[in-house]
């Protein structure tokens, strides 16, 4: 009768232990936008030099939105969406037995309740190095894309010590910072894919280096789009 019930006294140990205590993992959650409902798929782990994190909108094509400012202390946590307008912010508390984070979901004045559940292991999406760029492709780049309604963006390319990097601006949409995933040149050619939206670019740039022309697509739509060199 004592070695059963220390068997089960154990076995109650180590369920305990066994208990996820961290923010550590990814998480699914549906966010009620009031014009529908929207999954998110959010990982969260643990680099060198801190947290890391990335979130997917699988109905809107995204994927590898970058996390930052994230933290976790006293089963209570917090991260934003990098660029975002508004500063998208989500802020909860993880459950004791591990499997859940409540919080809410802050946008600008916008407040949204937001619960993730735990279902599995993190995989976080960072972005990937690509190969460095012509000199006549670096530098700030104007263009307006059109689904309806004009959008102004602002598409800044630099290479840095890991290769080329590109981020949009949609000057329209409260100066959101896009990163861009991919970038490829090829000669004139220039390819650029945009996980974060789920879009791509494909354009070739003049003779005179002062103007990218091309198309973006987007949730299967396609429009044209010129890009021309800020002065």
């Amino acid at each position: 009768m004592n070695t059963r019930l220390a068997v089960c006294l154990w076995m109650a140990c180590a369920g305990a232990l066994s208990a996820k205590t961290d923010m550590k993992g990814h998480w699914s959650g549906t966010i009620d936008t009031g014009q529908g409902s929207l999954v998110m798929e959010v990982d969260l782990d643990k680099a060198a030099d801190g947290w890391i994190g990335s979130v997917s909108i699988p109905a809107q094509n995204a994927s590898g939105l970058p996390l930052e400012k994230i933290t976790f202390a006293d089963g209570k946590g917090t991260f934003h969406l990098k660029g975002g307008p508004g500063d998208p912010t989500w802020t909860g508390t993880l459950s004791a037995d591990g499997k859940t984070l409540d919080g809410t979901f802050t946008q600008g004045p916008q407040s949204l309740t937001l619960k993730f559940s735990r279902t599995g292991e993190a995989k976080v999406e960072l972005p990937k190095a690509s190969a460095a760029v012509a000199p006549q492709f670096v530098g700030k780049w104007e263009g307006t894309v059109n689904f309806g309604a004009p959008l102004r963006l602002a598409l800044t390319i630099s290479n840095g010590k890991n290769g080329s990097e590109a981020t949009l601006v949609s000057l329209d949409q409260g100066n959101a910072q896009i990163p861009v995933s991919e970038i490829t040149q090829q000669g004139t050619k220039l390819t650029l894919i945009v996980k974060a939206v789920g879009g791509d670019y494909a354009g070739e740039m003049n003779s005179q280096g002062t103007e990218i022309k091309g198309s973006w697509t987007q949730v299967g739509m396609t429009t044209d789009l010129v890009f021309t060199k800020a002065k």
